[in-house]
């Protein structure tokens, strides 16, 4: 019994101080010692054990965030897209005012007045106004639609001072002053969508229909009320004769001019793309 215990506690120390030269597969079992050198193995207190360093620890630690990102994680660039469907220019060829016109899927705040009264201002004085009047003063000059006015350089003067006045009064009486009242807005939202007809029909639809201060679609009282007011306002300085005639067709070639101009309007972008590049 001595020498068991003598044995085991030698067996311990060499152990407790040499714990390497223990194979590590090959664990201390209990079972083959005798029961004596059992109990006291169970009742000898536990080696101390090392403590587990910081890059050993069970926790696996989180990812150092890197301080250029700031914290956040980087993302992918998205894919720059090029869709020019439908983008308006401020003027079709560097000449033709196109003010009142939006590109397609594009959605502003309502005018005040101010702004409404501008935009007729810079459709009725713009260089390119005064071009365009010359033409229809032309035309009427050449059809001799008022024989009164004569012919040759003072005629055509007359036809063409004519012609600004009713396509200035015209400008503020659908884009400013109706638009102002009713809470409409004077602009052509282009539609850019489509195939040929389905756009066609919607600038035409755009002559009696527009939309609101709020962005609703609404009977287009600026454009139909506002040309017959400024065809009526135009008798004061044409003369008499035949008015209520002469005031139809006055309206009528308005509301005429203001379709082919919306019109063109919406396939411009496409006419812009397809032949000039974007140039314009």
């Amino acid at each position: 019994m001595k020498f068991s215990r003598i044995a085991f506690l030698a067996a311990l120390a060499l152990y407790l101080l040499h714990p390497s030269r223990l194979p590590a597969q090959q664990p201390l079992i209990l079972d083959d010692l005798p029961p004596a050198s059992q109990d006291l193995l169970a009742a000898a207190p536990l080696p101390p054990q090392a403590p587990q360093s910081p890059s050993t620890s069970a926790t696996p630690q989180e990812p150092k965030a890197d301080p250029s990102t700031n914290g956040s994680t980087i993302e992918s660039p998205k894919p720059k897209t090029d869709d020019q469907t439908g983008v308006q220019t401020k003027r079709i060829l560097w000449i033709i005012p196109n003010f009142r016109s939006v590109s397609a899927d594009t959605h502003l705040p309502p005018l005040s007045f101010k702004e409404k009264f501008w935009l007729a201002t810079q459709d009725s004085f713009d260089y390119s106004a005064f071009i365009y009047n010359g033409i229809v003063a032309g035309i009427s000059f050449a059809e001799k639609s008022e024989p009164s006015f004569g012919q040759g350089a003072s005629g055509y003067g007359i036809y063409y001072a004519h012609t600004v006045a009713d396509n200035t009064i015209e400008n503020y009486m659908v884009e400013a002053f109706v638009p102002a009242i009713t809470k409409e807005d004077p602009r052509y939202y282009t539609l850019g969508r489509g195939g040929f007809f389905k756009r066609s029909g919607y600038a035409l639809s755009r002559v009696v229909i527009t939309r609101n201060d709020a962005g609703n679609n609404t009977f287009n009282i600026s454009e139909i009320a506002g040309a017959g007011a400024a065809a009526g306002i135009s008798n004061l300085y044409y003369p008499a004769g035949n008015t209520w005639v002469k005031t139809y067709q006055r309206w009528g070639s308005q509301l005429l001019q203001d379709f082919i101009s919306f019109e063109f309007k919406e396939f411009w972008p496409d006419i812009n793309r397809a032949i000039f590049h974007n140039k314009y």
